[in-house]
Protein backbone atom coordinates (compact mmCIF):
# COMPACT_ATOMS: atom_id res chain seq x y z
CA UNK A 1 0.00 0.00 0.00
CA UNK A 2 1.56 3.14 -0.94
CA UNK A 3 1.20 6.00 1.72
CA UNK A 4 4.14 8.20 0.25
CA UNK A 5 5.75 10.53 -2.49
CA UNK A 6 9.36 11.20 -2.25
CA UNK A 7 10.11 14.23 -4.86
CA UNK A 8 13.14 15.32 -6.71
CA UNK A 9 12.79 18.98 -7.65
CA UNK A 10 14.94 20.37 -10.32
CA UNK A 11 12.67 18.87 -13.93
CA UNK A 12 9.85 17.60 -11.95
CA UNK A 13 8.11 20.26 -9.54
CA UNK A 14 10.26 23.08 -11.39
CA UNK A 15 13.12 23.87 -13.68
CA UNK A 16 15.53 26.24 -12.58
CA UNK A 17 18.18 24.68 -15.49
CA UNK A 18 17.69 27.89 -17.17
CA UNK A 19 18.50 30.06 -14.00
CA UNK A 20 21.84 27.83 -14.20
CA UNK A 21 22.56 28.31 -17.32
CA UNK A 22 22.24 32.15 -16.97
CA UNK A 23 24.45 32.13 -13.40
CA UNK A 24 27.21 29.92 -15.17
CA UNK A 25 27.49 31.74 -18.76
CA UNK A 26 27.64 35.23 -16.28
CA UNK A 27 30.93 33.99 -14.19
CA UNK A 28 32.14 32.55 -17.02
CA UNK A 29 32.62 35.68 -19.26
CA UNK A 30 34.14 37.19 -16.09
CA UNK A 31 36.58 34.67 -16.48
CA UNK A 32 37.13 34.77 -19.95
CA UNK A 33 34.96 31.82 -21.23
CA UNK A 34 32.95 31.15 -23.43
CA UNK A 35 29.86 28.72 -22.97
CA UNK A 36 26.96 27.75 -24.74
CA UNK A 37 23.43 25.89 -24.11
CA UNK A 38 25.01 22.80 -25.65
CA UNK A 39 27.84 22.75 -23.64
CA UNK A 40 25.46 23.24 -20.43
CA UNK A 41 23.90 20.10 -21.29
CA UNK A 42 26.96 18.36 -19.40
CA UNK A 43 26.36 20.25 -16.22
CA UNK A 44 22.77 18.95 -15.46
CA UNK A 45 22.70 16.60 -12.06
CA UNK A 46 26.62 17.20 -11.20
CA UNK A 47 27.36 19.41 -8.44
CA UNK A 48 28.70 22.81 -8.03
CA UNK A 49 32.34 22.48 -7.72
CA UNK A 50 32.39 19.84 -10.53
CA UNK A 51 30.85 22.20 -12.78
CA UNK A 52 33.24 24.50 -12.49
CA UNK A 53 35.76 22.13 -13.40
CA UNK A 54 34.26 21.15 -16.26
CA UNK A 55 34.22 25.30 -17.73
CA UNK A 56 37.57 25.49 -16.58
CA UNK A 57 38.71 22.57 -18.50
CA UNK A 58 36.58 24.11 -21.79
CA UNK A 59 38.59 27.53 -21.15
CA UNK A 60 42.42 25.62 -20.33
CA UNK A 61 41.85 27.34 -17.32
CA UNK A 62 41.76 24.06 -14.74
CA UNK A 63 45.19 25.34 -13.13
CA UNK A 64 44.93 29.21 -13.12
CA UNK A 65 42.91 28.63 -9.95
CA UNK A 66 43.68 27.92 -6.51
CA UNK A 67 41.22 25.71 -4.28
CA UNK A 68 40.24 28.41 -2.17
CA UNK A 69 39.97 30.68 -5.87
CA UNK A 70 37.68 28.13 -6.98
CA UNK A 71 35.49 27.86 -3.85
CA UNK A 72 34.97 31.60 -4.45
CA UNK A 73 33.99 31.45 -7.57
CA UNK A 74 31.54 28.51 -6.76
CA UNK A 75 29.93 30.87 -4.26
CA UNK A 76 29.51 33.82 -6.63
CA UNK A 77 27.68 31.70 -8.68
CA UNK A 78 25.46 30.81 -6.29
CA UNK A 79 25.06 34.09 -5.48
CA UNK A 80 23.70 35.04 -8.71
CA UNK A 81 21.77 32.21 -8.97
CA UNK A 82 19.72 33.10 -5.84
CA UNK A 83 18.92 36.47 -7.08
CA UNK A 84 17.24 34.70 -10.29
CA UNK A 85 15.24 31.97 -8.11
CA UNK A 86 13.92 35.24 -6.35
CA UNK A 87 11.61 35.66 -9.23
CA UNK A 88 10.14 31.72 -9.41
CA UNK A 89 6.27 32.05 -8.53
CA UNK A 90 3.56 29.54 -8.66
CA UNK A 91 3.48 30.22 -12.19
CA UNK A 92 6.88 28.67 -12.59
CA UNK A 93 5.12 25.18 -11.36
CA UNK A 94 5.56 22.34 -14.45
CA UNK A 95 2.21 21.42 -16.05
CA UNK A 96 0.23 19.09 -14.07
CA UNK A 97 2.34 19.43 -10.39
CA UNK A 98 0.04 21.61 -8.30
CA UNK A 99 -2.50 19.13 -9.28
CA UNK A 100 -0.98 16.36 -8.16
CA UNK A 101 0.34 17.79 -5.16
CA UNK A 102 -3.05 18.80 -4.25
CA UNK A 103 -4.86 15.52 -4.85
CA UNK A 104 -1.82 13.32 -2.73
CA UNK A 105 -2.46 15.25 -0.04
CA UNK A 106 -6.33 15.30 -0.82
CA UNK A 107 -5.91 11.28 -0.47
CA UNK A 108 -3.47 11.89 2.97
CA UNK A 109 -0.86 11.00 1.18
CA UNK A 110 2.75 12.10 2.67
CA UNK A 111 5.35 13.82 0.97
CA UNK A 112 8.74 15.04 1.24
CA UNK A 113 11.21 16.58 -1.18
CA UNK A 114 14.57 14.60 -1.72
CA UNK A 115 16.87 17.27 -3.81
CA UNK A 116 20.60 17.67 -3.83
CA UNK A 117 19.94 21.42 -4.46
CA UNK A 118 20.64 23.26 -1.20
CA UNK A 119 18.67 26.12 -2.44
CA UNK A 120 15.37 23.70 -2.20
CA UNK A 121 13.78 25.04 0.56
CA UNK A 122 13.84 28.84 -0.86
CA UNK A 123 12.75 27.48 -4.31
CA UNK A 124 9.68 25.68 -2.71
CA UNK A 125 8.27 28.79 -0.96
CA UNK A 126 8.75 30.81 -3.77
CA UNK A 127 6.45 28.45 -6.17
CA UNK A 128 4.56 28.40 -2.67
CA UNK A 129 4.44 24.45 -2.08
CA UNK A 130 5.58 24.20 1.00
CA UNK A 131 2.68 23.71 2.91
CA UNK A 132 2.22 20.74 1.47
CA UNK A 133 5.07 18.55 1.87
CA UNK A 134 6.19 17.35 5.34
CA UNK A 135 9.60 17.48 5.29
CA UNK A 136 13.09 18.74 3.18
CA UNK A 137 15.77 16.17 3.05
CA UNK A 138 19.11 17.77 4.18
CA UNK A 139 21.64 17.36 1.60
CA UNK A 140 24.07 18.80 3.65
CA UNK A 141 23.26 16.10 5.90
CA UNK A 142 23.94 13.08 3.28
CA UNK A 143 27.08 10.58 3.10
CA UNK A 144 26.53 9.95 -0.28
CA UNK A 145 24.55 12.12 -3.29
CA UNK A 146 22.53 10.13 -6.18
CA UNK A 147 22.89 7.72 -7.48
CA UNK A 148 23.35 6.54 -4.04
CA UNK A 149 20.01 5.42 -2.79
CA UNK A 150 20.48 7.43 0.61
CA UNK A 151 18.17 10.80 0.08
CA UNK A 152 15.10 8.57 -1.12
CA UNK A 153 15.26 6.50 1.95
CA UNK A 154 15.49 9.33 4.24
CA UNK A 155 12.67 10.69 2.29
CA UNK A 156 10.53 7.84 3.26
CA UNK A 157 12.28 8.13 6.72
CA UNK A 158 11.10 11.52 7.20
CA UNK A 159 7.13 10.40 6.86
CA UNK A 160 7.83 7.27 9.01
CA UNK A 161 7.30 4.77 6.29
CA UNK A 162 9.47 2.03 4.52
CA UNK A 163 10.42 2.80 1.16
CA UNK A 164 8.52 0.30 -0.72
CA UNK A 165 5.15 2.15 0.91
CA UNK A 166 6.61 4.95 -1.40
CA UNK A 167 6.68 6.19 -4.87
CA UNK A 168 10.03 8.48 -5.97
CA UNK A 169 9.91 10.80 -8.54
CA UNK A 170 12.70 12.10 -10.64
CA UNK A 171 13.81 13.23 -14.09
CA UNK A 172 17.75 12.46 -14.45
CA UNK A 173 18.88 8.45 -14.62
CA UNK A 174 21.12 8.93 -11.51
CA UNK A 175 18.18 9.66 -9.46
CA UNK A 176 16.18 6.65 -11.06
CA UNK A 177 19.09 4.35 -10.12
CA UNK A 178 18.85 6.08 -6.63
CA UNK A 179 14.89 5.44 -6.24
CA UNK A 180 15.30 1.72 -7.34
CA UNK A 181 18.32 1.05 -5.15
CA UNK A 182 16.19 2.46 -2.32
CA UNK A 183 13.17 -0.41 -3.20
CA UNK A 184 10.81 2.36 -3.85
CA UNK A 185 8.62 2.46 -6.59
CA UNK A 186 10.30 4.90 -9.90
CA UNK A 187 8.27 7.04 -12.35
CA UNK A 188 10.49 9.04 -14.07
CA UNK A 189 9.69 12.15 -15.91
CA UNK A 190 12.30 12.56 -19.29
CA UNK A 191 13.05 10.42 -22.80
CA UNK A 192 12.16 7.11 -23.36
CA UNK A 193 16.12 6.74 -23.50
CA UNK A 194 17.28 8.31 -20.55
CA UNK A 195 13.94 6.82 -18.24
CA UNK A 196 14.72 2.95 -19.40
CA UNK A 197 15.26 2.18 -15.53
CA UNK A 198 12.16 3.39 -14.38
CA UNK A 199 9.27 1.02 -13.29
CA UNK A 200 6.70 3.76 -14.78
CA UNK A 201 7.77 6.58 -17.08
CA UNK A 202 5.90 9.55 -18.77
CA UNK A 203 7.72 12.08 -21.17
CA UNK A 204 6.51 15.43 -19.15
CA UNK A 205 4.88 16.24 -16.27
CA UNK A 206 1.22 16.91 -17.29
CA UNK A 207 1.07 13.29 -18.52
CA UNK A 208 1.38 12.16 -14.31
CA UNK A 209 -1.61 10.83 -13.10
CA UNK A 210 -1.80 9.75 -9.62
CA UNK A 211 -4.48 7.52 -10.09
CA UNK A 212 -2.45 5.30 -13.02
CA UNK A 213 0.46 6.05 -10.44
CA UNK A 214 -1.09 4.60 -7.52
CA UNK A 215 -2.39 1.13 -9.49
CA UNK A 216 0.70 0.51 -11.01
CA UNK A 217 2.76 1.08 -7.99
CA UNK A 218 0.50 -1.29 -5.96
CA UNK A 219 0.41 -3.67 -8.23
Amino acid sequence: MIKGLVFDLDGVITDTAEYHYLAWKSLAEKIGIEIDREFNEQLKGISRMESLDLILKHGNKEADFTEAEKEELATQKNEEYKEYIKEITPADLLPGIDKLLKEAKEKGLGMTLASASKNGPAIMNSLEIMDLFDGIVDPATLKAGKPDPEIFVRGAEMLGLRPDECVGFEDAEAGIEGINGAGMFSVGVGSEDAMQKADYAVTSTEELNLDTILAKASQ
